[in-house]
């Protein structure tokens, strides 16, 4: 992907076409899917491994995998981890729904488990914040705050 201009912290120009990193994981992932690289039931790389080779925050990955599952392309297996999806799964969930925008009748089963896999990243991403700050204040502020 040479010539990809990156945008930061999810910002980017309105009406501008620059990808935002989460855009670009996951089109990356897509096309490694959609040209062979990774096979139906393949593991898709850790979110340690996409952080580094996008210089991406964990956020940032969970966004990509949370759109790439929304669209058909990738499934989670808890415990697992995430694998790309068989082909067909993938173009009859693209073809059925017409993009990740719309959403499939309140009764299926799938949109439900999607929409608490989002829910479950979101509330992950806050308690890693969290995390974050506490050992920030605890390592800069610890001996002060006795």
């Amino acid at each position: 992907m040479t010539g990809v201009v990156v945008g930061r912290r999810g910002r980017r120009p309105a009406g501008s076409g620059v990808p935002l990193t989460f855009e670009v994981i996951a089109e990356t992932l897509r096309e490694r899917i959609r040209s062979g690289g990774l096979q139906p039931g393949d593991a898709l790389p850790t979110q340690a491994v996409l952080m580094r080779e996008f210089g991406a925050s964990s956020l940032t990955v969970q966004k990509a995998m949370a759109l790439l599952k929304q669209e058909g392309w990738a499934v989670s297996r808890p415990g697992k981890g995430a694998f790309a999806a068989h082909r067909d799964h993938a173009a009859d969930d693209a073809d059925d729904l017409g993009g990740p925008e719309t959403t499939a009748p309140a009764g299926g089963t799938t949109v439900r488990i999607e929409a608490l896999e989002r829910a479950l990243v979101e509330a992950a991403q806050q308690i890693a914040d969290l995390h974050s700050r506490v050992e920030t204040l605890e390592s800069g502020g610890g001996e002060r705050g006795h």
